[in-house]
């Protein structure tokens, strides 16, 4: 059993999302590699039973610098269980020949499932009556929140995979639906039925929801900030079931303090989770704990996955989902773009 090459599973010790035994990985890897779980919390606590790994599968809380990735002796590939790989650094990878990749596509449902559920919750405002209601209670005091859905335009940031489905939801519920994506081709609106603004701050002055689906690169950071929340309108919602890091925290925060903007539904929140109970008690504030992805046949696709790109980087075989240009035998791959 020592003799054969290692496939590390690296879970997050704060909360761990994979289970002790790695059973969906096993059943995938087979004989091929030995499965073992680590718990870190960080690179950092890498020690040299996994530095020594062919193949590491990264849950997403725990950030692989080049330092870490410097002490890896024979890794062929890191592989970011989800779409994201902003705890990643792919970079240095690429400098050290190991390949990068993710699974874009596992999730796809679910996230935009989410994100219409919270942008549903924010138009109807689920938790107030909820809460309403349960005081015992029967007053609508957010009547002037209340929105009839065809009456409003739902903005979009980054149509790819996760926007698009999110994009043909919105539609069906009768939004208006716009959206922003610099990096696609014309005609894309004219093939889905929805309209296209081709700057950020005409959507985000038009939007009486906006909804994001791109990932976290140094362009994306911080894309919703200061400026960009002034120029939307104070009666409209904002959700993110991207990266936390798109929306400044302390600006979209601040805004709903303020009352420059009634609510904001987050299912990912930079430097997650929440940190003080002021964090936790800005008002018109949803918060859903990372949790979009979830769902038990979507982590089961997404462990799956990762677990045929370990087994077939051990193998020597072509890899799928490439996202920094490395080749491991034979790779198929695809660049990250500025929508997921």
């Amino acid at each position: 059993m020592m003799n054969k090459p290692l496939a590390a599973i690296v879970d997050w010790s704060t909360s761990p999302q994979g289970d002790p035994a790695s059973t969906v990985e096993r059943s995938v890897i087979g004989e091929v590699a030995e499965v073992k779980r680590f718990l870190c919390t960080s690179d950092q606590e890498f020690n040299e039973e996994l530095c020594a790994a062919q193949a590491l599968i990264v849950w997403h809380n725990t950030p692989i610098t080049a330092a870490g990735i410097g002490r890896l002796k024979q890794c062929r590939v890191i592989i970011r269980n989800g779409v994201g790989t902003d705890s990643v650094d792919a970079e240095a990878a690429r400098r050290f020949g190991i390949a990068v990749c993710n699974v874009p596509d596992y999730g796809t449902e679910e996230v935009a499932d989410h994100a219409m559920a919270l942008s549903l919750a924010l138009c109807r405002q689920l938790a107030p009556l909820d809460a309403e209601a349960k005081r015992l209670g029967w007053t609508i005091h957010v009547e002037h929140r209340l929105r009839r859905l065809r009456e409003l335009t739902f903005g979009i940031v980054g149509l790819g995979r996760i926007g698009t489905a999110t994009a043909l939801r919105a539609k069906a519920f009768g939004f208006q639906v716009w959206f922003y994506d610099p990096y696609l081709d014309n005609g894309v609106d004219k093939a889905l039925g929805l309209s296209r603004e081709r700057d950020l701050a005409s959507l985000l002055r038009r939007a009486d929801l906006l909804s994001l689906h791109c990932p976290l690169t140094e362009e994306t950071r911080h894309l919703i900030a200061e400026r960009e929340l002034a120029l939307m309108k104070p009666t409209a919602f904002i959700v993110n079931t991207a990266r936390g890091a798109v929306i400044k925290k302390s600006a979209i925060l601040a805004a709903l303090r303020a009352g420059r903007l009634a609510g904001a539904g987050l299912d990912v929140v930079e430097d997650e989770p929440l940190r003080t109970a002021e964090e936790a008690a800005t008002p018109n504030l949803m918060v859903t704990c990372h949790a979009a992805f979830c769902s038990v046949e979507s982590k089961l696709e997404m462990r799956a996955t990762s677990a045929r790109i370990a087994r077939a980087a051990i193998l020597g075989e072509p890899l799928d989902n490439v996202v920094n240009q490395v080749t491991v035998g034979k790779v198929s791959g695809i660049s990250p773009g500025v929508h997921s």
